[in-house]
């Protein structure tokens, strides 16, 4: 049986650079034990400081674990995509959690550098603004 971690998922998840390090093993392996992913870890780490680490990440919420004999066995709970997606969502959130002056100082930001990376992008921007702003309009109708 899968177990998932509790962690609510509405909470911002920070992740140390170690944490980072076992997540891409993980994500590349899918499947892993303590022992596989000290083994694909470049650093000479402890037994125990990786299984500390993956144990973390559980409760994190970011793997899901399943008890193999007498080992856990680690697989992704979320895609290395869908960390990034979480990342950037918590970046911009607590952006516009700020006072007034930040809001609008990240939103210049964001459409200038848009802007000056790529038109087309900014086009996509654009018509991700105008279907974001359909929806609401028809949830408050």
């Amino acid at each position: 049986m899968i177990k998932l971690s509790n962690h609510r998922a509405n909470q911002p998840v920070m992740l140390g650079p170690l944490e980072m390090q076992v997540m891409d093993v993980v994500w590349n392996v899918s499947r892993c034990s303590v022992r596989e992913v000290v083994e694909k870890l470049d650093s000479k780490l402890a037994y125990t400081t990786v299984m500390t680490t993956l144990d973390r990440l559980f409760k994190k919420g970011l793997l899901a674990r399943e008890k193999e004999e007498r080992a856990f066995l680690y697989s992704p709970a979320l895609s290395s995509e869908e960390w990034e997606r979480r990342r950037a969502g918590d970046l911009v959130a607590g952006f516009l959690a700020g006072p007034q002056p930040s809001r609008d100082l990240l939103l210049s930001s964001l459409v200038d550098a848009v802007g000056q990376h790529d038109a087309v992008l900014l086009d996509q921007l654009e018509e991700k603004i105008r279907k974001k702003r359909q929806e609401l309009s028809r949830a408050t109708k």
